[in-house]
Order: structure tokens, then sequence, then C-alpha cells
């Protein structure tokens, strides 16, 4: 065994040199060509050569896989579309099944090579530098030619999640055309590549292709890659912080050189004689010991969004030999220290510059054909801060620079790490390549991403842990590249032998269970303790106006395969567990507008159940992962959001529940929570309950002040039992938090049976655990009709729009899940719109006014709104400038 961990670490030694980017650095992004090898008689010597005329090629741009080229030349089917997916040649495997675990089939396009090409024009001005081509991904393997000469085979280009860099100095001639031409082969099934896991169905292609960008890059003899500045405090004052840097090293060279890394950490100035030997690979090292200037009095501290400002610094180095600047990076930092510890109960619990904070997030996908999209990775962060989540994770999506720049931006933390289920977690089918593959992707991704401020936790493992030869393996190299965060073996609570416990758990649920288990089960499963890594309440069933984009019109009502196909894989792959208990608790749906109006319900109910039972138990829960944020194409489970952007029940649940001060109501023993997830203390506050019946006879009324301390969770006061015994019934619990001066800061809305879910514990699988015996909320179905009345008003502010909504009930009945959308004139949605609030509740006589946030200006006096509710005709409005 240790034989194995000393050759998988040994792997690493004799690799090629990895590095991120350089100050001179030209992206080659669009003018390539794409081919099949299967349809080409050339070879790479012939292709790489001017001569070559790829005739008949698809043009495409650096980034982009195979099947993402094609859609964009629209040589396939969408293949988002209905069940396109399913037409396009070489998808023949079994719906449902994780593609990545079979072999490509023998008649698939793909199972050839496929041929990027490009000319690149080197300037006349490069001669004399040296002259690198860096690739950002590549899947999965690759030969790479230049002007005729093979310069890597798919033996040394093999893994997703490498990067490389070729030094070409010798093989261009500047001031004229170049050719650079790389044929690209899928992962096969023994390999750690892209997995899909059971979220989606993998394309046909697997992802092949350069996924990841393509770059000329320029330097002097010396390159200098990755710097990074780790941050230890003092004392919990936070008035001083000691600052270490680092930044790699490579002589390019077959002679010695010496010179000197010089630069400046937060304004400070650094600067270290260095002597490189011939083709030396060295880390600079810059400690606050040696270097007193880099201990940082009064400095201007990094915080998450929720915990202060997400204050940036500039660090930037260069190596200058004989007075000449060979070469240079800067990067942005945060000075930040993040820990984490097990608490009293084992429990994991992270800590940012020393304060404890509740991790709230919800698990991240990139899109399905990998393709980058600046404005929409903008959006989707905006979405997340809307809804009040602290943390994003990555499950073995290796975001884009651009996504990590971001987030330390926005303030969000990103905690990200291997894949489950494919080979990446086969460890006892690894062959020799596996290891020197996941030593190197490790490597990379250590190197490129190690330097951002919004980096919470690194994961060896997803559903399980690695063996104790390759944790060692992972934790030495992560010690080597001088990661600065918590690194844990594992998504799940398996303990290991090197590292011991994680502190964490992944014990579901991941299908619909009713809002009171969060709360009900309080040692065993899913409920509201430890850190849960990933969970949920199940599907989410997109708006109609996103349904009408992805499926047919003849297929949108009743729920049939098309469904199903854009459900998940495995035993997610239809919506059978939520629907059964949608009949079961609200009744059965006849139509695609009753349907939809139970499913946003139960979304809103389910999502804000989960994050409002993890809230009230801090920190005996410590974090909840919500699985998941997005999804990776038009999907009806697991989202926030859907995949055009488009917010329903879950978002607006999601949002009240995470509120940063907050009231809320207990399920399982009728308390009411004052919830202060900010990083001060609020004071006087006015807490109000009151319990109606479904007639909206008011049966309890009470009202208590309370001061919220920093970082809080405090029960107020209680609801008597004996309010919820009629076992018939459905209660309505109304809570408002109010300031001193009367203003309204929190409130919040439930609909409560007398009775409870019944849970069967002993069915409970990874999914979910069954209903015994559900809650009866079929009386909802009977609320009688309630009117809105509404006015809109249009105005610019900053540099979108915003959209002022007046709603007023005027009738005598409850107006019920309440939903305000604006459209354009074609009947489609504008999006996206960050809301105030939605999926509301108005008493009879009670008037809200909803405000809108639309960042890209779309809206204008020729759209409306449409308002429509539970009991409430579907109206339009429309919209009105000021």
């Amino acid at each position: 065994m240790l034989n194995r961990a000393l050759q998988f670490v040994a792997c690493c030694i004799v690799s090629a040199v990895s590095f991120t980017a350089f100050a001179s650095s030209t992206p080659l992004k669009e003018g390539w060509r794409l081919q099949s090898a299967c349809k080409l008689q050339a070879d790479g010597v012939a292709i790489s050569s001017a001569a070559f005329r790829p005739e008949g090629w698809y043009s495409a741009s650096v980034p982009g896989t195979v099947l993402a080229t094609q859609t964009a030349d629209a040589a396939v089917p969408p293949p988002y579309f209905g069940t396109n997916l399913r037409t396009l040649p070489g998808t023949s495997y079994p719906v449902g099944v994780n593609f990545s675990n079979l072999p490509m089939p023998q008649d698939s396009p793909y199972k050839c090579g496929w041929w990027y090409r490009r000319e690149v024009t080197i300037p006349a001005q490069t001669r004399g530098q040296s002259l690198w081509l860096h690739f950002g991904g590549i899947n999965y393997r690759a030969d790479i030619w230049l002007n005729g000469k093979r310069i890597a085979n798919r033996s040394q280009v093999a893994g997703a999640y490498r990067t490389y860099d070729f030094d070409i100095t010798a093989d261009v001639v500047p001031g004229r055309p170049n050719v650079l031409a790389v044929e690209t082969f899928a992962p096969e099934e023994t390999d750690l590549g892209i997995n899909w896991v059971d979220w989606n169905p993998c394309p046909p292609d697997k992802d092949m292709g350069l996924w990841g960008a393509v770059n000329l890059v320029t330097s002097g003899e010396v390159t200098l890659r990755s710097p990074l500045a780790v941050t230890h405090f003092s004392d919990a004052s936070l008035q001083r912080a000691d600052l270490t840097v680092y930044g790699e090293l490579h002589n390019a060279t077959s002679h010695p050189v010496h010179g000197t890394v010089a630069g400046t950490v937060a304004g400070v100035r650094v600067e270290q004689a260095v002597d490189l030997a011939p083709g030396e690979d060295k880390t600079v090292v810059f400690t606050p010991e040696q270097y007193k200037q880099l201990q940082i009095h009064h400095p201007q501290v990094w915080w998450p969004y929720q915990m202060g400002s997400p204050h940036l610094e500039t660090l930037a180095l260069r190596f200058v030999e004989s007075g000449h600047v060979s070469d240079e990076k800067t990067v942005q930092f945060g000075i930040r220290e993040i820990t984490s510890e097990l608490t009293a109960q084992g429990y994991r619990l992270f800590r940012v510059n020393g304060k404890p904070l509740l991790i709230r997030g919800a698990g991240w996908s990139q899109d399905m054909l990998l393709r980058e999209d600046q404005v929409k990775l903008q959006d989707q962060l905006a979405l997340v801060r809307d809804m009040h989540l602290n943390t994003i994770r990555l499950e073995g999506k290796m975001e884009t620079d651009d996504f990590f720049h971001l987030a330390d931006q926005q303030g969000i933390l990103v905690m990200l790490g291997w894949c489950c289920c494919d080979q990446w977690e086969h460890w006892n089918k690894w062959t020799p390549e596996n290891y020197k593959v996941a030593a190197e992707s490790l490597r990379s991704q250590m190197l490129r991403i190690r330097s951002h401020a919004s980096l919470l936790v690194w994961l060896n493992g997803s559903d399980n842990p690695p063996p104790a030869f390759v944790e060692q393996a992972y934790l030495k190299i992560e010690q080597e590249t001088h990661w600065p965060n918590p690194i844990l073996s594992s998504a799940s609570g398996r303990p290991t032998s090197v590292s011991g416990k994680s502190g964490v758990k992944m014990s579901g649920p991941y299908d619909y269970v009713a809002p009171s288990y969060w709360l009900v089960d309080k040692s065993k499963y899913g409920g509201a303790f430890g850190f849960n890594t990933e969970t949920s309440p199940g599907p989410a069933i997109p708006n109609e106006s996103s349904l009408r984009k992805f499926l047919p019109a003849n297929q949108l009502w009743p729920p049939d395969a098309a469904w199903s196909f854009h459900s998940g894989g495995g035993k997610f792959k239809d919506l059978n567990v939520f629907n059964d208990a949608m009949t079961a608790t609200y009744g059965p749906s006849s139509s695609l507008d009753e349907y939809e109006r139970l499913a946003q319900a139960m979304a809103y109910d389910g999502e804000r159940a989960m994050f409002e039972a993890y809230s009230r138990n801090k920190y005996t829960s410590t974090g909840v992962i919500q699985w998941m944020l997005n999804n990776a194409w038009p999907s009806m489970i697991w989202h926030l959001y859907d995949y055009y952007l488009n917010a329903g029940g879950g978002y607006f649940g999601t949002k009240k529940a995470c509120e940063p001060l907050h009231v809320q109501y207990s399920y399982d023993d009728h308390s009411i929570y004052v919830v202060n997830s900010t990083y001060h203390s609020a004071s006087p506050l006015s807490v109000s309950a009151a319990v109606y019946d479904i007639r909206l006879k008011k049966l309890f009324s009470k009202q208590a002040e309370m001061n919220a301390s920093a970082d809080s969770s405090t029960r107020v006061l209680n609801i008597p039992a004996e309010i919820f015994s009629d076992a018939s019934q459905i209660y309505f619990v109304e809570l408002t938090l109010k300031a001193s001066n009367g203003d309204l800061v929190s409130r919040n809305f439930y609909w409560v049976p007398a009775r409870l879910t019944t849970f069967n514990w002993a069915k409970t699988d990874y999914t979910h655990t069954p209903a015994l015996v559900p809650e009866n909320m079929t009386a909802l179905r009977s609320l009688p009709q309630a009117s809105i009345e509404a006015r809109s008003m249009l105005q610019r502010s900053g540099p979108g729009q915003q959209l002022r909504v007046e709603l007023h009930n005027p009738s005598q009945a409850l107006a019920f899940q309440v939903v305000v959308a604006l459209k354009q004139r074609d009947g489609s949605a504008v999006l996206p719109v960050l809301w105030s609030d939605n999926y509301i509740e108005l008493l009879p006589g009670e008037s809200r006014v909803l405000s809108a946030v639309l960042p890209h200006a779309a809206a204008s006096t020729g759209d409306s709104l449409t308002i429509s509710g539970w009991n409430v005709p579907v109206q339009q409005v429309g919209v009105h400038a000021r």
C-alpha cells in the first residue's frame, strides 16, 4: 500500500510544468475549425500544415466542446428541447443511467477523435522571448500538433481537470501564421472525466473537446505563476494580519539564472534574490518573520457579504533578471482567515476571521455542454445574494476563473472538491494512469484557484472518502501547494484513518418530505443538526412560461415521458414520489394550472422549512447545502431558480427563510423564534403571532418584546398546543417582527395541518423518508375566491430599473400564494427579476407593496404584470412609468 502511495506522489514530480496565466497572455478564442477524424484522410502532420484546407469543417470558438460547437452551428436539433437529445447520434445509452460509467457506443460519432484547428500569427516582436501554449481544460485526451510537429501525445495529455503549458519557442516562426491542430478524444468509462451523476443526462460526446481556454503566453527565461498571500491574524481583534506570500518559479532554460522576485502585497513592497538551476522549479516564500512589513497593522479585512465588506487587495509579483522583467503576475486576494473545528457534538463548524458562520448554501452546476455565459453568471450570483445564501458548493465542476473572481468580489463562499459516482470514486479499479491524472488534476487546480478569497473548503472526496494511500497523497499535494483553507476527506460522515472524522453528513433526503421533517428528525437522518452537505425537499417544477420553452405544446399536460426525461437519473428519473405526495396531501390535479399552483406551494413550504430548521438550531446545526441551486439544462428537479433564471416558489421560500432578521414558526413544538443572521444586535423588537382557522376566525394572538443579539436564534414565545386541537382543521399562522419605530422587519405566513405527517422511519433510504400517514391539506382547495387590486410604477434605479407594485385585497377572503410576474408584449417572462417578495398571502383588507429590480432594463410601458394566485383569478395590469 505504501509503495502505491509513493508511486502516486512521484507521478507529480515528473509531469509537465503547469501554471495558469502570465502578464502577456493572448486568448485564442475565435477562428477555430472543428471536424471528426473519421471524416478525414489526413494525419496530424498534414492538418497542422499551412497548405491544408479545412473545407466543410464546423466553425468553432474555444472554450467549446464538440457538441456545443455542433449545437451552435445548428448541425443537430436543439438538444435541450423535449426529447431531442435522444435523437442525437451516439445517445443510445439507457435513459436515467450514468453514461460516464459506460463505454462509448461503437457507432457513436464521438468514438472517433475530433480535430480543432486554428492559424495563429505570432507577433514579430516576440523574438527573443519564451512562447508558451496554455490549455485550461481538455476533455479527455489529445494529440497536439504545431506546424507539422507533434508537441504532445495522448498519453501526456490526459485528464479533464489538468492544465497544460507547452514551451513552443523553438517550434514557431514569429511574424507569420503558424498552424495549431489538436485532436481530442472523449473519456472512456475508466477515465477521471466530467460526470453528471444523477442530475441530468450526459451529452453523447461526454463533453469531449477543448472545454477550457487556450492562450498564447509570452515570458522571459523564467516564468512566475500562481502568486498566493496567506493570512493569519495574531488575535481576535483582527488588528494585525501576518501575511505569507508564495510564488512559483520555473527556469525554462538549460543554464542557471540569477534574479530577483519583487512586488507589492496590499501596498507593501517585498524583494528577494533567487538562484535557479537549469530547468528548476522553485517556490519563493516571503514570511512575516523575515519580512516585517508583512505584519499588516489595521488591515482592511475581507468578509463574506453578510458579515461585512468583501474588500480585496492586490498582490503583484515579478521576476527580474539583469534589469529586465522576465515575467509578472497580479492577483486579487482577501486578507481573511478561514478555519474549521469539530463542535462538542462532533459537527463541523466553520469560522471566518474567528467568527462562526452558519453555512446556508446550494449546489452549483455548469451548463451541460459547458458553455460559458458571463452575463448569466453575474445574474446567477445576484440571485444567490438575493436569496441571502452565503455559499455555493461545486461537486467536481471546476468553474472558470471568472466564476471565482466574481465570488470573491460578491463575498460568496465556495466549497468544492471532486465528484462521486464514477471512476473518481472507483478506487479499487484505478489504473496507474488514474493515479497520475488524479494527482496532476489536484495540483493544477490547487495552483489555479488557491489565491481566491471566496474559497471555504476543499473536499478530497464526495460521497465517499478516498482510501488512506490516496488521501495521504492528496494531502501531500495540498501541503506542497500551500492550500490555505480547511480540507475535508469527503462530503459524507465516513471517518478515515488519516484525517479522522469529517464532521459533516450526507444523509439526504433528496426527494419530497413534508415540511415538519426537518425539525421532527432530531438526531438520525437529514434533520436540522450537524452539517448536511447536500439535501433537498425534492423536485422544483418550473413555471409554465419556462415549461413552454423546453416542452412541446402537446406534452405540457399531462406529465409524460418528456417530463421524466427532464427529471434526473437513477432513483430520480421520474416525479412519482413528489406527485404521490401532492395527491395524498393536497388532492389530485386535473390541469397544468392546478398542478403548478400545488407544486409551487409545496416547493415554497419545503424550502422554507428546511432552511428555517437549520437556522433555528444553530449552532447545533452548522450548515446546510440545498441540492441544488441551479440546473445544467431545463429540469424538473433540484433548483432554486430554473435554467432560464425564472424564480418559483422554492426561491421565495428560501429567500424568506434566510432573510437577515427573521421571525419563524416551529412545526415540532409551536414555538416562535427570531433568527438574527447579522453580526450586530437588533433591539428592541416586537414579535406578534396570530393563529386563524381556515375561515379566518382568530384563535390566538400574542405579542412579545425582545432583543436579538448578534448571530443568534432566540425563542420568543409559544403557541399553546391546544390551539391546534381540531384534527380536521388547517390553521394559518401569521407572524410579524417590527422595529421600535413600527417598521416591519419580517413577516411570515404558514398553513399548518392539525396533525403533522407521520413518517415511516423504517423505510428511510438515501432518497427520502416516506409518509406513513401524510398531512391533510385538501381543505385549501376549497378556499373562497379572493380578488386583488393592483397598480404599478416603473422608475429608473441606478444602472437598471425598479418596478413598484401595490397590491390590495378588497375581498373578505384570504388571497393565498399570490404571484406577480412581469411579462413582455409577446407573453414571455422578463428575466431575471429580483422581486422583494412573491408567493405571498394577503388577509382581507390588507395591502402590500412589492418592488422588483430589473438589472438589464428590459421593461417598458408596453409590458404588463400578470397577477395570479391559488384562489385569485388571473389578471393583467399595465406597467406605468413614473
